[in-house]
């Protein structure tokens, strides 16, 4: 049964985002606010690739699940726990709070009030909202198996510093920030800004590590 629920709820999953990811790719190319979609499209937003993470996390669930039961002890299902623990938690969990983070404090500086006559509200609650309870729910309904804490942060930080190499080179390249925040910072200023962002992302690798242990300790116990 529990199989059954974890197999219908990894494959929604990755209908749901697959939907998501194609409405949005589908906007490329539309009359949308200036600066939105030039100079990489959609692919420039960390939104849009936590989106495309989660797809993929989904979705290499939803494989694993249909595969013969082989146990944890399968590569497919060794690589899927990976890209939770390491990347798909902790990101999306990331830009859950982040956005509604800097959006409560003024929303001008991460979605700008134009994109609303564009965007409507379902779809921004789908890319900030609904990315959290769904990996709530996935910590939930299966137990993931965490590697070690010092390679895991290398390969996070290594992404994150990829990411922040692509937003300069956009805005090298057209003069635009992805967000309008960092027009704001200086360069030691974006600096401090991206570490200060790794160590909130570090400390949710951490905390999707430690609810796993909680919630399937308690889970082992009443067994």
């Amino acid at each position: 049964m529990l199989r059954t629920l974890r197999t219908v709820y990894h494959v929604s999953g990755f209908s749901w985002y697959a939907f998501i990811v194609k409405y949005l790719a589908a906007k490329d190319g539309d009359e949308l606010p200036t600066g939105i979609f030039v100079y990489g499209g959609p692919w420039k937003y960390l939104t849009f690739l936590n989106l495309l993470l989660q797809m993929a996390f989904f979705g290499l669930a939803a494989v694993n699940d249909l595969q013969p039961e082989k146990g944890t002890e399968s590569s497919l299902h060794r690589w899927k726990d990976l890209l939770f623990s390491i990347f798909a938690f902790p990101v999306g969990t990331f830009v859950v709070l982040l956005f509604w983070t800097i959006f409560a404090f003024d929303r001008e500086l991460v979605y700008p009030a134009t994109i609303d006559a564009f965007f409507p509200p379902w779809i921004n609650h789908a890319m900030h909202t609904f990315v959290f309870p769904v990996l709530l729910g996935e910590v939930l309904l299966q137990p993931h198996t965490y590697p070690e804490t010092k390679p895991a942060l290398t390969a996070l930080g290594a992404v994150g510093l990829a990411y922040l190499s692509w937003i300069i080179w956009v805005y090298l390249s057209v003069g635009i920030w992805v967000y309008p925040l960092l027009q704001y910072f200086s360069a030691a200023g974006l600096l401090g800004f991206f570490l200060f962002n790794m160590s909130v992302v570090t400390s949710l690798y951490l905390l999707g590590e430690e609810l796993d242990r909680r919630v399937w300790r308690k889970v082992e116990a009443k067994d």
